[in-house]
């Protein structure tokens, strides 16, 4: 007998719809000699640190006495519910699969987890914790749900040792993950007295959106003065404008330039006209489809990946979960089938074998998502169902799609003397071909009638122009900065017409990242870790636009505040790791020890800090010193520390952070029993930008500079103002948080 234990109920019916006719069971099905039953996703997770180094008093509230931890051997616990008890319908699911799997008739045991490195350990977490002696164990690896793949799936079926490197990645990823996530949530939550979610992908994706959104509120546009000439040729107008960029003060600069440009004249030195055949898009990875899905129909990556798994789990997609544009070529046959059922439909679409499609050496585990030959009708969808389903689809069809599109383009250039060359370009459609089925934006771009020698009349002048911000992260340009965060952003236009995604733009530096694990994320954990960002309440998504809240402000200021690093270079740096492990370079118990080092380099800084008079700001209700004005108590509350007389009309209080700079307890102590902190380095003044040393000192009780202690004296802000009007703290008369 056969026991398939499959990741998920819909994935274990229709394994069964591949194999014939099976009886249902409490907890499974069976026949035809099979067992078939199944998880609810993930069965097990790793135990809570109390499960490893429990505090003395046996309480359960989060405390600095149990951190770090580093377990020698991590251990898995069944799944609990929010009321941190073991859920009931887990419970029992799992002693269905413990009976199976130790059921005397059963000598093959097959892991049917998804198939990626997270289906692979959800399984084998099940196994291992529910058989006792030993059986043959297998794989089942399905690239897509229909009947006929899982009946040929069950006749190729290899070893689990086959999987072995895939797993030791997926347990790799785990422990690293909840080493970041239990350790530094932990350190950073009792620091400051909010629930931060630390994680370590998590965190260098918020501050992605952070970083784009501080460029653009602190934006200073610039002026500047451009050469153009608009002027009419041969009855049309002719636009240049010259590379030449002159600053504000430099508008005589600028005018002499364009006279000399003028008096030297312009000359058509080539044309070129050409037909030419353009590429379609290449099929889609996950995030190139959730890309095209958030642009036209302004869905967010978690309602994309819903809908496009569960057209999954219905037969109709190939597996979703792809950082893949190309097709394996051992699927040709298999891509034959479905084209024979597209032809069949009425699509004019032919076989073709070019490198462009099919190339195994830019596919790590699964290809790019196609239809199947399950082809789905209206009724059996819903309306954004069926706009996932027939982007996808669309998009097939347009990659071999028999018709080519064809269109003429043209290049025209212009040259003044020795001084420039102006090159114009433009392209028009002659045949839709492919565009008839796929979208495609590009517009006719008709060039004016010119020809070689062609005197071209010009009359260039000064034109002052504004530097812009950069844009908001969008769906799109945040899912490729993912994807490869290293990759120069392409300031200038493009050379070509063509789209980055067609099937001939060169893509090797974005495949080179992906499997050398630099991306941020994997497209199967990616959605989630954005989806969890946003209830985290750190990142909001309107339309397709994200922006960053004030609750991930926080939490990326509060981290640099605590000099915890998570950052693209960092993460990226065990994402390589991860892929190491996935080759079988390094082990798992390697990759684990090198985020133990960064982790534990987080809490060296924590007691070197404890030392030291310039950086510990203490942890959240902490009292650190007594009121200059009233002496009571102050507290260290969220972001400042405050009188705890604030209810008695007390309003001393010193903001943690001020002009970019911790104020440390040490200093804090030195304001309140001297009145004066030693000189702090490293201030910066919100308006110019500029840095300052700077003691601070007490004045009629409130906090201001001391500019008779300095090294460079700031222009702002005045010395008039106390630190908290000045630099934008909380005015003293806002109660401090949870007060």
């Amino acid at each position: 007998m056969i026991l398939i234990i499959a990741e998920k109920p819909s994935l274990a019916r229709n394994i069964a719809a591949g194999i014939g006719t099976l009886q249902k069971r409490q907890g499974y099905l069976e026949g035809e000699g099979y067992l078939i039953t199944w998880a609810f996703g993930h069965l097990f997770s790793l135990c809570d640190i109390e499960a490893y180094q429990p505090q003395e008093n046996g309480s359960a509230r989060w405390s600095m006495s149990n951190l770090p931890c580093f377990p020698q051997q991590f251990r898995f616990e069944l799944r609990r519910g929010n009321d941190k008890k073991i859920d009931a319908g887990v419970q029992r699911q799992f002693e269905i699969i413990r009976a199976l799997c130790n059921r005397p008739d059963v000598d093959t045991i097959v892991n049917a987890g998804d198939a990626d490195r997270e289906g692979e350990i959800i399984v084998r977490l099940c196994v291992d914790h529910a058989l006792q002696g030993e059986k043959s164990l297998k794989r089942l690896w399905l690239p897509d749900q229909t009947p006929q793949t899982v009946a040929k799936a069950l006749t190729e079926m290899k070893d689990e040792t086959e999987y072995n490197n895939l797993a030791s990645e997926g347990f790799a990823r785990t422990y690293i993950d909840w080493l970041y996530g239990v350790n530094l949530t932990r350190y950073a939550t009792l620091k400051t007295g909010t629930l931060l979610r630390v994680g370590r992908v998590i965190v260098p994706i918020v501050k992605a959106i952070y970083d784009r959104d501080m460029s653009i509120r602190n934006f200073v546009p610039g002026k500047y003065f451009a050469m153009v000439s608009k002027e009419k040729t041969n009855g049309e107008v002719v636009e240049l404008t010259s590379k030449n960029k002159f600053e504000q003060d430099q508008f005589e600069d600028a005018k002499r330039m364009c006279e000399l440009y003028n008096r030297t004249g312009a000359v058509v030195t080539g044309v070129k006209n050409k037909k030419d055949t353009l590429p379609a898009g290449k099929l889609y990875s996950l995030s190139k489809l959730q890309n095209a899905l958030s642009k036209k129909y302004k869905m967010s990556m978690q309602e994309s990946l819903d809908i496009v798994q569960g057209l999954y789990e219905k037969g109709y997609l190939t597996y979703p979960r792809t950082n893949s544009e190309y097709l394996a070529t051992a699927e040709k046959d298999k891509i034959k089938q479905i084209l024979a059922g597209c032809a069949k439909l009425g699509y004019p679409v032919q076989f073709k074998d070019h490198k462009s499609i099919f190339d195994d050496s830019k596919i790590e585990s699964h290809s790019a998502l196609t239809p199947t030959y399950k082809i789905p009708n209206k009724t059996q969808l819903t309306e954004r169902e069926m706009q996932v389903y027939s982007t996808v689809f669309r998009r097939f069809v347009a990659v071999f799609c028999a018709e080519d599109c064809v269109v003429t383009r043209s290049e025209i250039t212009i040259a003044v003397g020795e001084l420039e060359i102006f090159t114009l370009k433009g392209m028009v459609i002659l045949e839709k071909g492919w565009t008839k089925y796929d979208d495609y934006s590009q517009k006719d771009k008709v060039l004016p009638a010119l020809h070689k020698g062609d005197a071209v009349n010009i009359d260039f002048k000064p034109t002052e122009k504004e530097t812009t911000p950069p844009k908001h992260y969008t769906v799109e340009t945040l899912n490729n900065y993912l994807k490869n965060p290293f990759k120069e952003d392409k300031k200038a236009a493009k050379e070509s017409t063509e789209n980055e995604d067609s099937i001939g733009a060169d893509d090797r530096e974005d495949y080179r990242a992906i499997f050398e694990g630099l991306e941020l994320g994997t497209e199967a954990t990616r959605t989630g870790i954005i989806d969890n960002a946003r209830k985290s309440g750190y990142i909001d998504l309107k339309k397709d636009v994200y922006t960053i809240l004030p609750g991930g402000e926080f939490l990326i200021e509060a981290l640099t505040q605590m000099q915890i690093t998570m950052d693209k270079y960092k993460t990226s740096q065990l994402g390589q790791a991860l892929k190491k492990v996935y080759r079988g370079t390094i082990s798992v118990e390697e990759s684990v020890k090198l985020a133990e080092r960064e982790i534990a380099e987080v809490f060296e800084k924590k007691a070197d800090a404890d030392l030291s008079l310039d950086s510990e700001t203490g942890f959240f209700g902490d009292i650190v010193t007594k009121c200059p004005l009233c002496g009571r108590d102050v507290k260290r509350f969220r972001t400042f520390y405050g009188c705890v007389g604030y209810k008695e009309g007390c309003k001393f209080s010193v903001n943690i952070s001020i002009c970019g700079r911790v104020i440390s307890v040490a200093n804090l102590k030195l304001l309140t029993e001297s009145g004066r902190t030693a000189v702090i380095q490293g201030f910066v003044s919100s308006r110019t930008k500029k840095s300052f040393d700077s003691a601070l000192k007490l004045e009629n009780g409130r906090a201001v500079f001391d500019f008779e202690k300095r090294t460079v004296a700031p222009q702002t802000p005045r010395a008039d103002l106390p630190i908290w009007e000045g630099e934008g703290a909380p005015p003293p008369d806002d109660p401090p948080p949870g007060y």
